[in-house]
């Protein structure tokens, strides 16, 4: 039986504040663990605009509305508005989800500012940014965050090592196929990288006719199989207007008799000694713009 990990991205004010409770509420109806990975900082959603000019945003903006998912004031972001501090204003939701018994992990201190840059800056500005994330984390949490999943799949040489620094056991910052030890200058890094395998909505809705009634059916023949997979959800998009979309899809892995949980839970269910090491690199991933950490 195979397991499906669910690795919940939460990027904004909006997602945390109406988002998060939406699916925690799903999640104990269904009895499910997951992990929710949190963005702690500055909220500039409306810098990701700038965006405008990288081949495939425009499409892809245009087949999810993100105006209906994201709200125009959080698009106002760090433009017309000042961006709000998601760690000082929603630390409440957060703590609900480590309260009902989720595993939570770091996604970013200021998630667009990270996506946007990170490919091409230094350790220096690196390790600034993370420490400001996972240093906020401890003050909502009073712990270290249990995992890391890179805002936009976007990492760099330094920031894979830092994950080691922590003493992070796994993480979730790219795309592939199968978990595998991350090779960083030619040497293995000792945590284990668990990579997005299936698409996510906002890459498949408004393609090949593809839409919000049938993505769960879409979605669900790809899993046919035996093998552990890991998904990825925006607690602003499944836990908003997808939201039907993603309990359809959850009633469909439980009725293919997987199961359903944590980036933790897959990790622990691995043998080390089986698992590939990989070189991660840059590469694009069907209906997302720009490219991506994907495993080589």
């Amino acid at each position: 039986m195979a397991l499906i990990a669910l690795k919940v991205d939460v990027d904004t004010l909006r997602g945390t504040q109406q988002g998060v409770p939406r699916l925690l509420r799903l999640f104990e109806r269904l009895g499910i663990q997951a992990t929710f990975l949190f963005s702690v900082g500055p909220d500039h959603t409306g810098w990701a605009l700038r965006r405008v000019f990288r081949p495939g945003f425009l499409s892809k903006v245009s087949r999810t509305s993100v105006v209906k998912h994201y709200g125009l004031r959080t698009l106002m972001y760090g433009v017309l508005l000042p961006a709000p501090d998601i760690g000082r204003r929603a630390a409440t939701a957060m703590k609900d989800a480590l309260r009902a018994g989720h595993e939570c992990g770091l996604h970013s201190w200021d998630h667009v500012r990270w996506q946007d840059n990170v490919r091409f800056r230094d350790p220096g500005w690196t390790a600034r940014q993370m420490q400001l994330g996972f240093d906020r984390f401890g003050e909502i949490f009073g712990a270290p965050p249990a995992t890391h999943g890179a805002a936009g799949w976007q990492m760099n040489d330094f920031a894979l090592g830092q994950i080691d620094a922590w003493g992070m056991a796994y993480a979730s910052d790219s795309r592939g196929i199968e978990p595998f030890f991350p090779r960083v200058e030619g040497r293995a890094l000792k945590h284990v990288e668990l990579p997005t395998t299936l698409s996510t909505f906002d890459e498949l809705i408004g393609t090949h006719g593809i839409d919000a009634a049938n993505v769960a059916r879409t979605l669900s023949t790809r899993t046919l199989g035996d093998a552990d997979q890991v998904f990825t959800l925006h607690a602003e998009l499944e836990g908003g207007l997808f939201s039907s979309s993603f309990e359809a899809l959850l009633g469909a892995w439980r009725a293919q008799g997987h199961d359903l949980g944590s980036l933790g839970q897959l990790y622990r269910r691995l043998d080390p000694s089986r698992l590939p090491v990989i070189a991660p690199a840059w590469g694009e991933v069907a209906g997302r713009s720009g490219q991506l950490i994907v495993a080589a």
